[in-house]
């Protein structure tokens, strides 16, 4: 047990996915199937729409035609923001798996649930108040620039250029300092405001290396997705040529809507294994930066030795009398802390001089105590 490398975080992170295949790859696919379901709807949803638009021929038409155009816009911002708060949700929840994959204990998809359901509240916080956040400074970023274009015309990209910019920056800069938040709530059981916290904490001095894992990892992910996708989206094509040769209107529509399944369920498939391996290596740079600020690899070292809490989530606090989370009996051998609030009582040996140390008149009889 010793702080991770880059290349021992990556390796981590495909040991742990093939270990806890069905806890991770499974909660993913769950997530990344229902954003595909409501982005193939939207898709259908806009291409009804935009042949609807063939048809109008005044402005009056063309104004109602607006309404469900603008109505699916704000739906498909709508699945986006869905799609990111529960992501938040997701990677807390498998920071499970990745912390006990660390002492090579499997999980399974019932006992992640468990374990992680026992601070879901305070992950649906943390997801909600980064998902308002991030959307409260994006349209107060849009509406600053609609308001300069308004009042300045053209000359105002001169001003909304480096406030795009800016923002980007300081969005990616906050969004690092805060995205452990949700692994510090389940793993150390902190509240939304303590998770905020910690993951401030332990992102500190350590801000560039988490950006450029992150960002090779983006890429990879990026690049591998892509190699998938873009045969399949090819095949999805040719099978829409061969079903409908001669197309019009109507067989249009019916293989918009095969094509939109296959490449939905590709989608979906190729998603969440990306997601599980993304969110497995924000878990392990969060017990990387444990280990390095808190030691937490001579915690988990004793763990190891000592068997001990083989149901629970390593990291966490200390073991406390009476609490569920916690092994039934804390102070057994390993828990210092325990040994320190209840120290083992030895046998005194009896005072010598007795009487308070006053020395007797006269020496007792018997053999005398040990000093």
């Amino acid at each position: 047990m010793r702080p991770l490398q880059f290349g021992e975080i990556l390796d981590g992170s495909f040991q742990t996915i093939r270990r806890n295949a069905a806890s991770m790859f499974g909660s993913a696919l769950i997530v990344q199937a229902l954003g595909a379901v409501f982005i193939g709807i939207v898709t259908v949803g806009m291409f009804q729409l935009s042949m609807s638009f063939e048809s109008v021929s005044t402005e009056a038409e063309f104004t109602e035609a607006m309404g469900p155009f603008l109505a699916i816009m704000a739906g498909t911002l709508g699945v986006s923001v869905l799609i990111g708060f529960l992501g938040s949700v997701l990677q807390g929840v498998l920071v499970v798996p990745v912390a006990r994959s660390v002492l090579n204990r499997r999980t399974g998809f019932k006992q992640m649930w468990k374990l992680a359901g026992r601070k879901i509240w305070p992950l649906l916080g943390v997801a909600l108040l980064l998902t308002l956040g991030g959307l409260l400074a994006a349209t107060a970023v849009v509406g600053i620039a609609v308001l300069l274009f308004t009042a300045m015309g053209p000359g105002a990209l001169l001003l909304v250029l480096p406030l795009g910019l800016g923002s980007v920056v300081a969005f990616v800069w906050i969004g690092l300092k805060v995205m452990l938040a949700p692994a510090a709530i389940v793993v150390e059981r902190t509240g939304v405001y303590g998770g905020l916290l910690r993951s401030w904490q332990l992102t500190r001095n350590n801000w560039w290396r988490i950006f450029g894992i992150t960002l090779v990892v983006a890429i990879m992910v990026g690049v591998i997705a892509q190699i998938v996708q873009i045969p399949a989206s090819l095949a999805a094509a040719a099978i829409g040529e061969v079903v409908t040769p001669h197309p019009d209107a109507e067989s249009v529509a019916s293989t918009l809507v095969i094509t939109t399944v296959i490449s939905s369920a590709i989608g979906a498939l190729v998603g969440s294994v990306t997601f599980a391996f993304q969110a497995s290596v924000f878990a392990l740079i969060y017990m990387d930066l444990r280990m390095r600020r808190d030691g937490l690899d001579v915690e988990l070292m004793r763990l190891m030795e000592t068997g001990a809490d083989p149901d629970g989530v390593p990291g966490g606090p200390p073991a406390q009398a009476g609490n569920p989370a916690q092994p039934a009996n804390p102070a057994q051998p390993g828990y210092p802390s325990a040994t320190l609030q209840n120290p083992p009582t030895q046998p005194q040996a009896p005072m010598w001089p007795p009487n308070g140390g006053q020395f007797p008149s006269a020496p007792p009889s018997g053999p005398r105590p040990p000093a």
